[in-house]
């Protein structure tokens, strides 16, 4: 795993041992950060269950203003500050050790790209879709990673399904903020 472009370009990623973490696949990364490319740069970006940080640290590479990264398990913290030390992008980044849900009950925001990636059956995207009410900028997106078989709603709170892609047995959707 490695950093597609940017200030960071070409750095690789230490990943999590074990099953517990599945890292976006490369291709999927990599299509997502073109169909979003002009909307990183100056933002505030928040990584949910960020496993080995792979997309903030590539939306700071590409410019993003600052990141927080959330994830409950120790060994994916240790994984994301090294990651940020090797990419140099300690300066604008926040790691936090907690529970997804819990962080968002207690985040002020606002954000203007958040990912979120969850185990996949865990079914945690309308929740934190839901936590994410009020917390986003205006015009703000939401990228959810989840397997093709998950349906979800084209509205959630406050967010609205703006487009939607498949990658394999992967599905990418983009929420929007109403404005």
């Amino acid at each position: 795993m490695r950093v597609i472009t940017g200030t960071a370009r070409g750095c690789r990623l230490e990943t999590l041992e074990g099953l517990d973490t599945r890292p976006t696949a490369e291709r999927v990364k990599e299509a997502l950060f073109s169909a979003i490319c002009f909307e990183i740069e100056g933002r505030r970006v928040l990584d949910l269950f960020a496993g080995s940080g792979q997309m903030g640290i590539e939306a700071l590479s590409r410019g993003a203003k600052s990141c927080v990264f959330v994830d409950r398990s120790r060994q994916a913290v240790e994984v994301i500050r090294r990651n940020l030390r090797a990419t140099k992008l300690e300066a604008v980044a926040q790691v936090v050790n907690r529970d997804s849900l819990e962080y968002l009950a207690h985040a002020a925001g606002p954000f203007d790209l958040v990912f979120l990636d969850p185990p996949y059956a865990a079914e945690l995207l309308v929740p934190c879709l839901e936590q994410l009410s009020g917390k986003v900028a205006a015009g703000g997106t939401v990228v959810c990673e989840s397997d093709r078989e998950t349906e979800l709603p084209e509205t959630v709170g406050t967010f609205s399904l703006h487009r939607s892609y498949r990658y394999g047995r992967v599905t990418v959707r983009l929420y929007r903020e109403k404005e």
